[in-house]
Order: C-alpha cells, then sequence, then structure tokens
C-alpha cells in the first residue's frame, strides 16, 4: 500500500461517504460529493469498505471509484 500513495494524501482522510436510507452510496472529498453510487455497484463497494483492514484502506476504496484522484494535482480547498 504504501506504493499506491507515495505523498501520503490519504493520512489525511480526505474522503468520506454516507449510505441514504434508500442504500445510495454519496462518497465526498474534502466535504464536496463526487459521486453517487446506486443498485449493485453502492452494493459492492459497501462490501469492499466493511472488509477494510483500517482506514487508509477504505479511503483507497473511495479514491479508486470517483477515479479522478490519482495525478497528485488535486487541489486543497479554500476557508
Amino acid at each position: 500500500m504504501d506504493n499506491i500513495d507515495k505523498r501520503n494524501r490519504l493520512d489525511e482522510n480526505p474522503f468520506s461517504y454516507l449510505v441514504t436510507k434508500n442504500n445510495v452510496v454519496l462518497i465526498k472529498y474534502l466535504g464536496i460529493q463526487v459521486k453517487m453510487l446506486k443498485g449493485k455497484e453502492a452494493e459492492k463497494i459497501l462490501k469492499r469498505i466493511n472488509a477494510a483492514n483500517n482506514e487508509k484502506e477504505v479511503q483507497l476504496i473511495l479514491a479508486k471509484v470517483t477515479g479522478n484522484f490519482k495525478r497528485g494535482n488535486e487541489r486543497k480547498r479554500d476557508n
């Protein structure tokens, strides 16, 4: 796993997810919703998240699902 997250960005836990009562999974990056999963895709991701051994694995799963978060040019959220 160390080879995947060379810049240790996943240590900051930038991703979060929320499961609605209709079993829709909302994935957020720095508090901003970036992806919505429904149906079988949502079930598959929830199984993978529940099987994860630690929070960094969950972060990696969420990063891979969102797709375009691997180039290192993601912007930090300005407060």
